[in-house]
């Protein structure tokens, strides 16, 4: 990845985060596809870094198949458990890649949620 693109893909995430542009989120996105390996690397890094803020994101491009693997492992990475649904209607999508990364995305959520009978530490007694 050349200096241009990496310039254009920080502009792009100071516009998503600071100034809360949708567009600048969404070419972010678009960026997952990039043929270039740093562009998708990077782009997935400032995604995830963004958190839920990236959850509506994904969710748009989940509804819209777009770049659906690489966007269905960030649902998983950043958490986004009101995106299960989505993840789990996928994991028998007819398109293999598209399910498997709806299973992964599914095995990410799953690692990040307590388990079960146990109280998250925020909100565990204090003895």
């Amino acid at each position: 990845m050349g200096p241009v693109k990496a310039a254009r893909l920080f502009a792009l995430k100071g516009a998503w985060q600071a100034l809360g542009s949708q567009a600048a989120g969404r070419a972010l996105v678009r960026a997952l596809a990039s043929p270039d390996e740093g562009v998708r690397t990077v782009a997935g890094m400032f995604l995830s870094q963004g958190g839920r803020k990236a959850e509506p994101l994904l969710a748009e491009a989940i509804r819209n198949r777009v770049n659906l693997p690489m966007t269905l492992v960030m649902a998983g990475d950043i958490g986004a458990s009101r995106l299960k649904p989505e993840l789990e209607r996928l994991a028998s999508d007819p398109d293999p890649q598209v399910a498997k990364a709806a299973r992964d995305g599914l095995r990410l959520l799953a690692a990040q949620e307590p388990p079960s009978g146990q109280a998250t530490p925020a909100l565990a007694p204090n003895h």
